[in-house]
């Protein structure tokens, strides 16, 4: 029996597979030139962007598209598929990869020194890149943990790509020792609801489980998965490993972790929640409920101690993984329907604000070389752009006007808890938003505050590709303020 493969499907991660292949090509045999950084950088975008026009072809031709099946003769009527794409996968495809978009124009902007290895910079990227376009269509456990691994494995890689840099090295090291973990103990989880339904597909998992009176050990499996996907995330108690890591990792590789790797990881989780495991919510809805009350308090609490503008914004991803969380505690019950869209929109509202305020950073980490927050006071007397981009993000995180984008966010969140029931929930994520708004108010302050004397960025001339990488993040920002609506129907999943 054979099978047949719909390339249009699976279009999108195969042109960034195709792209990352031509990437090494050319780097081994183009001249060692400053100008091929430039240029291996335009053919990784050109691929981003041709996978995106794939994405967007899709979603203009309407229905699901599925492949990698079941054939009929074994799989009835309408048998299970490996990979499908539907409304949920192009909405995180159509993120992850407007996502790095902005972060090959930050990586040119890194690059441009020479001491990073441009090819195997681009390749690493786009490998991780292709799971992450992968892992929202996978459809059974199998290639849901390998396109989960294809997404973590290039990142140690690319954070330790900084040759010589002890802060790299370490940070590294961390993110391997913390990523193999989590894969052990999240295999160990999906092997038990294998061992107990005796099918990989999610559906297939949906149908054995449905009605069953809960049993230990399929609570035990879904308790590990729930783990497993909680040091991707970064929820508590599987956070502690953030702050160093970011800050160890080159500013463009810690906003890939911020962004395609978080979106990557509430990918998985909620496929394998809502998708596998709807019928057993009472045992999974309330561990999501306190993790997600949990990280959003640490977050905040631990960054409003932080100096360094890096750390800061990892506790603050920290602590915007628990919103993100709270909507699903409560996606299992009927009367919260729209608690996954409301993750999502977060979740995309979120990469737009947190990739602008990235990209500032970056620019400023040129001249600063610890970055702290007081490296920022005057920025925008110094240099007006990047000031004002700056402080709209950090007011958009915060939930405040003019970044009314981050408020809608919060209002989509916190409708989907308290339809669903869970109104202490929401009691603890309007204390931890009032936790925020110090921090995020703090540092947008120094922004216009006279420093005592420093040279303005202009005289650094940075990299032309920081500039379109800002505009573009603050630019999707502001529309999504203008235009929250335009979110909502995205994620109407």
């Amino acid at each position: 029996m054979s099978q047949q493969i719909d390339y249009f499907a699976i279009a999108p991660p195969l042109v960034l597979a195709v792209t990352a292949a031509l990437v090494l090509l050319l780097d081994a045999f183009l001249p060692r030139r400053p100008g091929t950084r430039t240029a291996l950088g335009l053919v990784t975008l050109a691929g981003v962007l041709a996978s995106l026009g794939f994405v967007l072809a899709q979603a203009g031709a309407g229905g699901e598209l599925r492949t990698f099946c079941v054939p009929p003769a074994l799989g009835g009527a309408r048998p299970p598929c490996s990979f499908v794409v539907d409304g949920f996968t192009l909405v995180l495809a159509g993120l992850v990869l407007a996502a790095a978009v902005v972060i090959v124009l930050m990586s040119m902007t890194e690059l441009a020194g020479g001491t990073v290895p441009a090819g195997e910079w681009y390749f690493l990227l786009l490998c991780t890149l292709v799971g992450a376009v992968t892992l929202p269509a996978s459809r059974d456990l199998v290639m849901l943990l390998v396109a989960l691994e294809l997404v973590s494995l290039p990142v140690f890689a690319l954070t330790a790509l900084k040759r010589y840099d002890g802060r790299a090295s370490e940070a590294a090291v961390k993110l391997f020792v913390v990523s193999v973990v989590s894969t052990a103990v999240m295999l160990f989880g999906l092997s038990l609801l294998y061992g107990m339904t005796g099918t990989v597909h999610l559906s297939g998992l949906a149908a054995a489980l449905a009605g069953r009176a809960p049993i230990p050990v399929v609570a035990v499996g879904v308790v590990l998965v729930v783990a497993g996907f909680g040091f991707k995330v970064a929820a508590v108690p599987f956070h502690a490993w953030a702050a160093d890591v970011y800050q160890g990792a080159p500013v463009p590789v810690a906003a890939l972790l911020s962004v395609v790797s978080k979106a990557s990881g509430f990918a998985g989780l909620i496929l394998v929640l809502v998708t596998a495991l709807p019928g057993q919510h009472a045992t999974w809805g309330p561990i999501v409920a306190v993790v997600s009350a949990l990280t959003m308090t640490a977050g905040n609490l631990l960054a409003l101690r932080q100096r360094s503008a890096v750390r800061l914004l990892a506790w603050s991803s920290v602590a915007q993984s628990g919103y993100i969380l709270a909507p699903l505690a409560v996606a299992g019950t009927a009367a919260a329907p729209g608690a996954v869209g409301a993750s999502v929109a977060y979740l995309v509202i979120y990469a737009a604000m947190n990739l602008g305020a990235f990209t500032v950073v970056l620019l400023v980490s040129r001249t600063a070389e610890r970055n702290d927050l007081d490296d920022y006071r005057g920025l925008a007397l110094r240099s007006p752009a990047a000031g004002i981009a700056l402080a709209f993000c950090l007011v958009c995180l915060a939930g405040l006007p003019p970044g009314l984008a981050g408020l809608f966010a919060k209002v989509f969140v916190f409708r989907a808890i308290v339809e669903g029931g869970a109104g202490w929930l929401a009691l603890v994520m309007a204390v931890n938003t009032v936790i925020g708004l110090y921090y995020y108010a703090l540092w947008a302050a120094r922004l216009f505050t006279p420093a005592a004397a420093a040279r303005p960025l202009a005289a650094h001339r940075p990299p032309p590709a920081v500039w379109p990488a800002m505009g573009l993040a603050v630019a999707v920002a502001i529309a999504f303020s203008l235009a929250p609506q335009l979110v909502l129907d995205m994620t109407s999943l």
